[in-house]
């Protein structure tokens, strides 16, 4: 019988590809660099092709190598999907769950639910990555995690999703701005005026925009920033308006200043937040039951 590749030769073959340097591959892998060498050129031998082109610069992929690294990664997802299974067969959340979360909603929702979490489910293991939703798409779908929690919709292809909640829009402004006493507010009260949003990249700058059905050419735009923290403090100083999440609202973002914070005056100004998880994983049922949980944690 002819032999065939290894997990750990196919592990380290990606981590090569990942990184595109043997050391910082081996590094990855927490084995020495000959260590992660041979296996690959072991990979190759078993193969009988080439996959990788090595000088002194760089290291790259043969069109051969870079199919063969598309295949390895599928497989070890499915292995990762295997193991996890027989992790969490017969009782849910037993073995380890590996979350993505995105930033405008791990501080505001994860510390009341894992602390309940904890209490009831002991034996689970929950590792928490915050990171933007491209970020954590594409993690997703290389097999580093195994289910995200993220403002929905977000495209991308083979993923299921699961709608928890809707977060509303609030408005937070100055105590002399003029929109913080108007009688009435609607989301068209707000062209021309000085919104504060988070930089290109966070999804919430979009649904926000989205909510209001708002386009950048439609506000001023005086400053960009890389957390709702941030925003809140410049919008207290008198820099601009600020829509916020409620959820970060309800947590106490505010706190400690003399910002109004108001809703609209219209149903529907919100963003929906969801787990997402890839379409073929075994897992569907415990991340459905994550999902209740999340929800029922966040209205207690």
């Amino acid at each position: 019988m002819a032999r065939q590749p290894t997990l750990k030769q196919m592990k380290y073959l990606c981590a090569v590809a990942e990184h595109q340097h043997f050391g910082q591959a081996a590094k990855a892998c927490h084995v020495s660099q000959s260590t992660l060498s041979a296996g690959v050129q072991e990979l190759e031998d078993t193969l009988g092709a080439s996959l990788v082109e090595r000088n002194n610069r760089n290291v790259l992929l043969t069109t051969l190598g870079q199919e063969v690294v598309q295949r390895a990664l599928a497989i070890l997802v499915d292995v990762d999907e295997l193991v996890s299974q027989c992790e969490a067969a017969g009782v849910p959340f037993k073995g380890k769950m590996r979350l993505g979360v995105i930033p405008t909603v791990a501080p505001y929702l994860l510390p009341e639910m894992l602390q309940q979490l904890r209490v009831l489910h002991p034996g689970f293991t929950l590792f928490i990555r915050e990171d933007l939703s491209r970020a954590l798409v594409d993690s997703l779908h290389a097999g580093e995690l195994d289910v995200l929690l993220l403002a929905l919709p977000f495209p991308t292809d083979n993923v299921d999703v699961m709608p928890l909640m809707q977060d509303n829009f609030l408005l937070a402004s100055n105590q002399e701005h003029p929109l913080a006493t108007q009688e009435s507010f609607q989301p068209e009260d707000l062209q021309g005026e000085g919104l504060l949003l988070l930089e290109d990249g966070h999804c919430l700058r979009d649904h926000a925009l989205e909510a209001c059905e708002l386009r950048d050419s439609q506000i001023d735009i005086p400053y960009q920033a890389t957390s709702l923290a941030t925003i809140v403090q410049m919008v207290a100083n008198g820099i601009g308006i600020t829509l916020l999440p409620e959820m970060a609202v309800n947590a106490g973002i505010t706190a400690g200043t003399d910002l109004v914070v108001r809703s609209f005056d219209r149903e529907g100004v919100a963003r929906s937040i969801g787990l997402m998880w890839r379409k073929k994983t075994p897992r569907q049922t415990e991340f459905r039951l994550l999902g209740d949980f999340i929800r029922e944690a966040s209205t207690k």
